[in-house]
């Protein structure tokens, strides 16, 4: 068969026109979707959705020497829209998913950390306990609103909070 015109006809008389079209216009149906450097499975389905388009709309064709020009404006189109959609998508890898929580080995570290520091601070006397506090929750806090706290001089603020924290760090190395 030599022209589109006689394909056609010969698949609306039930014989192998199909079989010719696809193999006349296969290669250049698939260079469509490859020239938009799709993925194989996605130039894949813009393959098969070119072709069902046609079989759609076969019977609608009415000038059949354009048959080409038909299908990769179609396969363009359809290539088009995969790359809109994929666009929009999220990849999502199903196998390996991205956990936010913390390893075990991690989570048991730093729960024996917070457990040895809660402990050695229990040790201290009361003001350092007092003032470390202070200085961990409200660090924004100036030495004169946590002297004006403790009841200590402003200027004592600073060499206590280092004494203390000398005295915590011994007490946590004493721990381990």
């Amino acid at each position: 068969m030599d022209s589109n015109t006689e394909v056609l006809h010969a698949w609306h008389a039930g014989t192998s026109g199909w079989d010719a079209l696809v193999d006349r216009y296969s290669r250049l149906v698939w260079s469509v979707p490859r020239s938009f450097r799709l993925a194989h499975a996605d130039a894949a389905d813009v393959y098969q959705c070119t072709w069902l388009c046609l079989a759609e709309h076969l019977s609608r064709i009415q000038r059949p020497e354009h048959l080409g020009t038909w299908l990769v404006r179609t396969a363009t189109r359809h290539s088009i829209t995969v790359l809109r959609t994929r666009g929009r998508e999220v990849a999502y890898d199903l196998w390996e998913p991205e956990s936010t929580l913390p390893a075990p080995d991690e989570v048991a570290i730093t729960n024996d950390r917070q457990r040895r520091l809660w402990s050695a601070l229990m040790t201290l006397n009361e003001r350092c306990q007092r003032l470390l506090r202070i200085a961990a929750h409200s660090p924004e806090l100036s030495y004169a609103q946590v002297a004006a706290a403790l009841g200590i001089k402003v200027g004592s603020v600073g060499s206590t909070r280092s004494r203390c924290l000398a005295e915590l760090r011994r007490k946590v190395e004493g721990l381990r």
